[in-house]
């Protein structure tokens, strides 16, 4: 003869406070709600939290739970969106034929601009003052070089060349390398004498200098102008519409299950 036991009234057994969330442990509508390439894990924990929050009772209170569990998750995702097509318009921005820096600089000199698009987007404000920094620096023993070069000392070229930073002095290099054809027009060829080295500063180093230091602060309005450019209205539009839509259902879906629970807590107190 098998043993039976009996629960007293109201009491619930292990065996169901196992089972009590079962529908959403296993995730009935997860398989609909979280797509092949997003993390069920997380959308589990989402259900988890919200399980805690509002410790709903019930096929009815599980479902509503559930459903804002993939409300939330869908706006989540509705993030992912947005930002996937403002970087896909971003992109757009970047080919060289594009006028994206030409339209940020029109109310600006913008003679002498090199840096392109995808180079003022790569450098946050941090990177470009560590830029700016390291520019200064090497400006300062280019202007030491010069100095060096106006004084009387005998070995004024051999010691301005080594105030200069390594990668001025392989400028300078490469351009003693260069032949009468590879000059432009109405350019003279340099020599390594004292003369030479100062025209190379004065010529080529200092005005390269100028021309970072307007770079760089270009570097904002080139940004804002990519970032602007980068937006389609009529698609953000659309997103926003489905956002309306997910709050409005949020909404109902919360006022549903507080208006449950107030009627089983009233049921309960009678």
């Amino acid at each position: 003869m098998s043993k039976t036991t009996t629960a007293l009234p109201g009491a619930v057994t292990a065996g169901a406070e196992v089972t009590r969330f079962n529908a959403l442990r296993h995730g009935v509508l997860s398989k609909y709600t979280v797509l092949p390439w997003e993390d069920g894990e997380e959308y589990q924990a989402l259900i988890d939290a919200l399980v805690t929050e509002h410790a709903p009772e019930g096929p009815t209170e599980e479902h509503l739970v559930e459903e804002i569990a993939g409300i939330f998750w869908r706006k989540r995702r509705l993030r992912l969106a947005e930002g996937a097509l403002n970087r896909r318009g971003l992109s757009a921005t970047l080919p060289p034929y594009r006028d994206t820096v030409k339209s940020a600089l029109v109310y600006t000199d913008s003679s002498g601009q090199t840096e392109n698009v995808a180079d003022a987007l790569a450098h946050s404000a941090d990177q470009t003052r560590e830029h700016i920094e390291d520019m200064e620096a090497d400006e300062a023993m280019t202007r030491k070089a010069l100095a060096i070069l106006g004084s009387r000392r005998n070995d004024a070229y051999e010691a301005a060349l080594k105030a200069l930073r390594d990668d001025t002095l392989g400028w300078w290099t490469r351009l003693l390398e260069t032949g009468p054809d590879e000059l432009d027009e109405g350019e003279a060829l340099f020599v390594a004498d004292p003369d030479g080295l100062r025209r190379f500063i004065e010529d080529k180093v200092l005005p390269w200098y100028e021309d970072r230091r307007r770079e760089f602060a270009n570097r904002p309005l080139i940004r804002e102008q990519a970032f602007g450019e980068a937006l389609d209205p009529n698609k953000l539009e659309s997103l926003g519409r489905y956002e309306v839509h997910l709050d409005r259902k949020l909404e109902r879906m919360l006022g549903m299950l507080l208006r449950l629970k107030d009627l089983r807590q009233g049921a309960v107190a009678g």
